[in-house]
């Protein structure tokens, strides 16, 4: 069925701030005063208005250069029903600036604001729309920052144990951090470690028994760099680690390479990052003929959060868990009232992605494209 031409796509940058009561934390080296998010409004000729979110972190002005001189361009006037067919012809189209980084998040995001408009034309949820899940309730680990100091690694584990999650990731490399995460959480949470590719094969295998004492959910992003998957599945061969990898993956034909690999136990596809929603279903078919567990990176806050439980709902399986960004910010994109409780979240039930962003919040904390 046909639907409305696009007919304007626009680049909104956030920087919400840290509460200032949180233990001091880190992001490649410079302490972490505020969260950035990029997010993409799409509008119909006939008014109705779909959110993304493109990966962005410290690069949302390179996201939103991309998206407001390269994919904007290709999408004006073209069919919004159409989605798949757009995605293919961008992607061609733009396939020699290389396929991922700032294109590809700029890409994702008009992605997962076309597949919002499909859900609101049509009055459903997009998980309903992948074949169910819609108003399902599924269990979220607490996604911290980066604190390295032992000590502050243990307060913000604190919080989130208190605040009644029972699975918590860290983004440490250093060992007495992951050993303090541990000491403080007990033997009953679940833990799951992101080392940021912070380490040589050689380097993570002489670690292998301290963290197999550590007891880890997976090991995430070991080794660099990320697409050595040879690498990844020695790792696995010869520690049995639970290891998990993918969010730096930009294309289903790389998502089968690293499966047929044999390279991770969970395969992380991260939807503001490889291609929205029309690519992520693809990882999820090709996870389930391998019979490799989904878990989808969402360390983001917006749309690209919303994509990813709703496609996770409908498409994962019992095991599903979603990555839930803990940065405790002064303000949410979203209603407080949606969000986890006892470390589960609820499916929003309205169509589309379910709930749209907060008009307040992005005039409050909206700041220039290319800042």
């Amino acid at each position: 069925m046909p639907g409305s031409p696009i007919a304007a796509i626009e680049a909104i940058p956030l920087r919400i701030p840290l509460k200032p009561d949180l233990p001091a934390a880190a992001l490649w080296g410079e302490e972490l005063m505020a969260a950035d998010s990029l997010l993409v409004k799409v509008t119909t000729d006939d008014g109705i208005v779909g959110w993304g979110e493109a990966f962005g972190l410290y690069g949302t002005a390179l996201a939103a250069r991309a998206l407001d001189e390269l994919v904007t361009p290709l999408c004006l006037g073209c069919d919004a029903a159409d989605i798949a067919a757009l995605m293919d012809h961008v992607q061609r189209q733009l396939h020699v600036f290389g396929r991922g980084g700032a294109i590809t998040y700029a890409l994702s995001a008009v992605d997962i604001a076309l597949w919002d408009i499909a859900g609101k034309r049509a009055g459903l949820p997009i998980a309903a729309m992948l074949g169910g899940g819609d108003g399902r309730a599924m269990p979220c680990y607490a996604s911290l920052a980066c604190y390295t100091e032992p000590q502050r690694v243990r307060a913000a584990v604190r919080r989130v144990v208190d605040d009644g999650f029972t699975a918590i990731k860290l983004h440490e490399s250093q060992l007495p951090a992951i050993q303090a995460a541990r000491d403080e959480a007990g033997p009953a949470i679940a833990l799951i470690v992101d080392a940021g590719c912070a380490w040589t094969l050689a380097r993570t295998q002489g670690l292998a028994a301290e963290l197999r004492d550590v007891g880890l959910l997976f090991l995430e992003e070991p080794l660099w760099p990320p697409e050595n998957f040879a690498g990844l599945a020695e790792l696995r061969r010869s520690t049995a680690l639970p290891i998990a990898s993918g969010e730096n993956v930009g294309t289903a034909m790389e998502f089968e390479r690293l499966l047929d690999a044999g390279a991770v136990d969970f395969v992380q596809p991260s939807p503001a990052k490889m291609g929205g929603i029309t690519e992520l279903r693809k990882v999820f078919a090709l996870a389930a003929a391998r019979d490799v567990a989904v878990m989808t990176h969402s360390f983001y806050d917006g749309p690209g959060l919303l994509a990813a439980i709703q496609t996770a709902a409908a498409l994962g399986g019992a095991d599903v868990m979603v990555e839930w960004r803990w940065f405790d910010l002064e303000a949410s994109i979203y209603p407080e009232s949606w969000a986890p409780t006892d470390g589960w979240i609820t499916v929003p039930p309205g169509p589309g992605l379910g709930i749209d962003p907060d008009p307040e919040v992005i005039s409050a904390y909206r700041r220039a494209p290319y800042e």
